[in-house]
């Protein structure tokens, strides 16, 4: 835990742009792993510099250009090419972009401690982040078929239930027919499978139990 702790302290001043700024800013949530604690300290620093709203988006456009230049990815993340030159690829990159120097840090942060490869990761940390200072809660629906306009608002409705004062919920939904029916919800961290599948798997091995 004390090298982690170390690790944050680092990255936190790698990202500051404040020489004043002293302390880490607590995040709404703990997300873990090594991109949990890049995103908590990017997290602290935009927040000291009043800058969330700003690097949400760069590391939103950054990710989606990941995505369609491929030949971007496999730079980053091909280990015959140096570092510097990668760091001098990502500072053209986010300066074409117009990206906050904090955003530009964090890519540069990665690179020297040779992490391109967990950009998408600290991106959908940096997400959930933001998602809980706005006071959404992920929820996902999955049925067997698609809910109608009257059914996804009753099940919407039915959520809000179970969030706090304060809290939103951000539904998704999907179909997924090998469930048979019912449906599979998750609240946040919380789980609850009441799909018609798990039901009859239930049962059957219920049945194989009294045989």
């Amino acid at each position: 835990m004390a090298s982690a702790s170390r690790n944050v302290w680092g990255v936190a001043r790698r990202f500051s742009t404040s020489p004043s700024a002293a302390g880490l800013v607590k995040t709404p949530i703990a997300v873990y792993g090594t991109e949990g604690r890049y995103a908590s300290a990017l997290y602290s620093a935009a927040s000291k510099n009043n800058a969330l709203d700003a690097v949400e988006k760069d590391l939103s456009t950054i990710a989606g250009l990941l995505k369609t230049d491929p030949r971007l990815a496999e730079f980053l993340q091909d280990p015959s090419i140096k570092k510097s030159l990668k760091a001098d690829g990502l500072t053209g990159v986010c300066d074409k972009l117009k990206t906050s120097e904090l955003t530009k840090n964090l890519m540069l942060a990665l690179g020297e401690n040779n992490r391109f490869n967990a950009v998408q990761a600290v991106v959908n940390s940096f997400a959930t982040l933001m998602s809980a200072h706005r006071g959404e809660v992920i929820c996902s629906i999955t049925t067997a078929k698609a809910l109608d306009a009257a059914m996804s608002a009753e099940v919407t409705k039915a959520l809000s239930g179970f969030l706090k004062e304060g809290q939103k919920a951000l539904v998704s939904y999907s179909v997924d027919p090998s469930i048979i029916g019912g449906m599979v919800v998750s609240i946040g961290d919380k789980f609850v499978d009441m799909s018609m599948a798990t039901k009859l798997t239930k049962y059957s091995e219920i049945i194989k139990s009294a045989a």
